[in-house]
């Protein structure tokens, strides 16, 4: 195929790609996926929930045969032993994560608590419970089942690789496929995941977990049987008015018996852990199935198993002496087995408990009537029964809603609900007002995570979306446009890709590495940009939240995202947009409204030979530091072949057009005149620019944009008295809007020349300014192993020629909580240094709670000259902005401070 008839194919194919793209894009979109994958996970998660069931039972059924030559008080204890040992090691050496009922771990994954939820974590679940349960521990496999279908959804949604938001809903789906798959209530299932565990009530949220959770209900009840409660044919469920005031006195015993439950099973896990503190984890399960066994060894043989206790307390007909037996033997057996970490759940204990709880109470009824020789109409012991499961169960997870639904599916009988509203209703408020928060809540908060402390900086970003930090105005090519006016295009702007836009709609995107692809290819200049555009098109809608906005950015490595309605383009975003939207949520500032400043005007400027590699911008308004930031500026330039760009701001007030306001430039003139002097002298090329401006940071930044500029270097007062200002007005918004790198410079007051009002620059006075440069002989530099952290080690070789003897000190800080220090990092950057100096270079690791108190400390005992600190990625970023760590560093210390930033995008 000859070269023009390769050019004419690829234009008769580029219809066909676009179309091919298009396609796959929407049969591939976020929520059709999701949606999908939902179905799935309600699939897989009920197949495990169904083979969870079945090898319980055939344990149990093996267990019983295999017993049968021995005496049961033998027999009993020994499989809960060997049970419990084996179920222990497998969680030991496999998946600790796997421990526990499951469902505390699940609500902190889903609270972005960084919780191993994965393949791995699922099985291991699956293969443990099944021994523990198995070999007798009395605990629930429905807790379980929760964490196995939130593992599997997990595991699911990382092949698929959706984004942060779509993996937290679709781990939700799964743990409500499995809680519907447990109990074969798949509404229950929807409910608990909303009520408990995610709160949440998005559409996609809803939808998934619903759909999930409908399969998951629909093949559990298909393929494992029966629920647990039996059957309720021939029982009569009605119940009269009269009974209300009693079903109220059953909720609220619950409530004070549940809260009670509650306080023990915390209790149990601190006693395992005081008393039994260098037992492994088998060796605790071995001693709490040994406990187990021992204890249904002595107990009817009617009671020893948990499906048949629950069936004979449901249907009832029985003494209060047995239904009171069973309740205080199961209370103490699931505090036992829980308290030593088995795994397995508290949903089928609670309800366990709260139908003899039921029972005892309908008992009690009956004497009542008996003692008054009162006459009214009593319901039968399953109403009671069911009352109490419903309110025990709502008094232990704190989940009213989930309590009534649960049972109501699992009888599917409607007379039962409003004896579930009554009893469940008033067990919660007796059992939030004795004891507060579920009790999922408190064992997270044994580990030490607390939810509702990471609940207010959650909200924050979870209500910004793609159209509250995308930039409206957006630079665009037309498809129609040539190579060579793309290729002139590049040359005009700072951008480094351009959204290719066709009657409005984006239809593709241009970067720098396509322009160099068709050079490479040698592709004439009037040949078409759609030829050499990228059509893969990775885009964000409006609503999108800014998590999904941030994974799509880091998984495809891009710096600039489209954002669409449709295929209409209608904005921007950068990683520099989502820095400033973070800095402006955690500093409370918002986009002022009203009439926005006019744009600079330049009214004086001068050009040298454009022969750097890059351009270094120093803004200059104080003469007494002008020099020195002058000097720095160019120290830096010489060692990266950048030319030197200079700015004077002359101000001006609101109210006047900056370029119809007449301005007196002498001074300025002056001050440029001088840079352009120095720069001669150090063989470096000066360009100068004066700018009339309503705002200092604008005119930076306008300034930026137009000279292409690579770095920033701008003096810093060190503290700032403006309120919500972290450097000054100016510097402030510098840092956080510049895309190119930036270098902030507090000058130590010896540096600086003290000039009489109104004097100028002298050839003296600068010379006395350079002399007073080369006392910056010690120099102290904090590291953590971050980018700018990274970056400001790039600089020292250039730095430290400013001094005539420099001696550098790396020191890292690490928190009193940390036994062993890695100091890897520090002797990577010591030896990158030592490379790179003739000078020493020495290593000093710190334990100190305070970033800003120990350098503080270090650079007053070493007297250090220079402190040269790396700004925290988190912290104009959070952690900066909270705790202003440069502000404090050089608010105490006299020496020169320099902060170093990357650039944004």
């Amino acid at each position: 195929m000859s070269r023009s008839e390769s050019k004419a194919w690829l234009i008769l194919s580029m219809p066909l790609a676009s179309f091919l793209s298009s396609s796959l894009q929407r049969l591939l979109r976020p929520k059709s996926l999701a949606i999908f994958e939902a179905c799935l996970i309600g699939l897989i998660s009920a197949l495990a929930a169904v083979l969870l069931k079945q090898s319980i039972a055939w344990l149990e059924n093996w267990q019983g045969s295999i017993s049968g030559p021995l005496p049961i008080w033998l027999a009993l204890p020994l499989m809960g032993i060997l049970g419990g040992l084996l179920s222990g090691i497998l969680i030991e050496r496999l998946a600790p994560e796997a421990s526990g009922s499951g469902i505390p771990q699940v609500k902190a994954a889903l609270a972005y608590v960084p919780i191993a939820l994965d393949l791995r974590v699922a099985l291991v679940k699956l293969v443990s419970t099944t021994l523990a349960l198995g070999s007798g521990l009395s605990l629930g496999r429905q807790g379980p089942t929760v964490q196995i279908g939130a593992a599997l959804a997990a595991q699911s949604s990382r092949w698929i690789a959706p984004s942060p938001t779509y993996q937290r809903q679709l781990v939700a789906a799964g743990a409500a496929a499995g809680l519907a798959a447990g109990f074969n209530a798949p509404i229950a299932g929807v409910l608990f995941v909303i009520e408990e565990l995610l709160q949440d009530l998005s559409d996609l949220t809803l939808g998934t977990a619903i759909l999930a959770a409908f399969v998951g209900g629909v093949v559990s009840r298909l393929l494992g049987g029966r629920g647990l409660i039996p059957e309720l044919n021939g029982i009569d469920t009605s119940f009269s008015l009269q009974e209300i005031p009693f079903l109220l006195i059953l909720g609220a015993i619950a409530g004070v018996l549940g809260g009670l439950f509650c306080q023990g099973i915390l209790a149990s896990l601190a006693f395992y852990r005081n008393w039994f503190r260098p037992w492994a984890l088998s060796w605790r399960m071995a001693l709490a199935g040994g406990v187990t066994g021992i204890v249904l060894a002595l107990l009817p043989p009617i009671l020893r198993s948990s499906t048949e206790s629950q069936d004979f307390l449901v249907v009832g007909n029985t003494t209060w002496q047995m239904v009171a037996i069973a309740f205080l033997a199961r209370c103490f057996l699931i505090l036992v087995a829980y308290g030593s970490g088995a795994p397995g759940g508290l949903f089928a204990p609670s309800l366990l408990l709260g139908s003899a709880l039921g029972g005892l109470m309908e008992i009690a009824v009956q004497g009542f009537q008996h003692i008054s020789g009162a006459h009214f109409f009593i319901s039968s012991p399953t109403i009671y029964a069911l009352t109490g499961m419903g309110a025990f169960f709502s008094a232990v997870t704190r989940g009213p809603i989930t309590a009534i639904v649960i049972v109501f599916e699992m009888t599917a009988d409607f007379n039962v609900v409003l004896p579930l509203m009554i009893g469940s209703v008033a067990s919660y408020l007796v059992a939030e007002r004795l004891f507060q928060g579920s009790i999922y809540k408190h064992l997270l908060e044994l580990r030490g995570i607390h939810l509702e402390q990471k609940a207010p900086a959650d909200q924050r970003w979870q209500t910004l979306t793609a159209a509250d930090i995308m930039q409206r105005r957006v630079e665009t090519l037309s498809s129609q446009m040539t190579i060579e006016e793309a290729r002139q295009a590049f040359a005009r702007s700072h951008h480094r890709g351009f959204p290719v836009v066709e009657a409005g709609k984006l239809v593709g995107i241009l970067s720098q590495s396509d322009l160099g692809k068709a050079v490479q290819r040698q592709m004439a200049g009037h040949l078409p940009l759609s030829l050499i555009m990228s059509h893969r098109l990775v885009t964000v809608g409006p609503t999108d939240s800014l998590a999904h906005v941030l994974y799509l950015l880091n998984h495809y490595q891009v710096s600039r995202l489209p954002v669409t309605e449709g295929r209409k383009l209608i904005g921007i975003i950068t990683r520099a947009d989502i820095i400033r939207a973070e800095s402006d949520q955690v500093s409370g500032e918002t986009n002022p409204l009203g009439p926005k400043p006019e744009p600079s005007y330049v009214v004086y400027q001068t050009q040298a030979p454009a022969t750097g590699q890059g351009r270094l911008l120093v803004p200059l308004s104080n003469p007494e530091t002008a020099d020195a930031l002058l000097r720095l500026a160019a120290t830096i330039a010489k060692q990266r072949h950048y030319e030197l760009e200079c700015l004077q701001v002359v101000l001006v007030p609101r109210h006047k057009a900056p370029s119809e306001t007449p301005v007196d430039i002498t001074a300025s003139r002056y001050l440029m005149d001088h840079a352009v002097q120095q720069g001669q002298t150090w063989k470096i090329p000066v360009h100068t620019q004066v700018r009339v401006a309503h705002d200092v940071a604008q005119a930076v930044l306008e300034t930026i944009k137009e000279r292409h500029i690579d770095l920033l270097l701008m003096g810093w007062k060190g503290s700032t008295t403006t309120p919500g200002r972290i450097f000054g007005n100016a510097v402030d918004t510098a840092i956080r809007q510049a895309a190119c790198d930036v270098i902030l410079v507090k000058l130590s007051d010896r540096l600086k020349l003290h000039l009489p009002a109104g004097e100028l620059l002298t050839r003296e006075s600068a010379y006395d300014a350079l002399l007073r440069l080369v006392t910056l002989n010690r120099w102290l530099v904090p590291t953590a192993g971050g980018p700018n952290a990274q970056y400001a080690i790039t600089l020292m070789p250039a730095l430290t020629s400013l001094s005539r003897k420099a001696e550098v000190r790396l020191c890292q800080v690490f928190p009193p909580s940390e036994t062993a220090y890695d100091i890897s990092t520090l002797e990577t950057n010591a030896q990158f240094l030592r490379q790179q100096l003739a000078s020493p270079v020495i290593t000093i690791p710190l334990c100190a709670k305070s970033v800003s108190d120990a350098v503080i400390d270090m650079a007053q005992k070493d007297q250090c000259d220079v402190i040269v600190l790396g700004a925290s990625r988190e912290g104009l970023l959070q952690q900066v902005i909270q705790g202003n760590i440069p502000e404090a560093i050089s608010h105490h210390c006299d020496c020169t401070v320099i902060l170093v930033r990357k650039a944004l995008a």
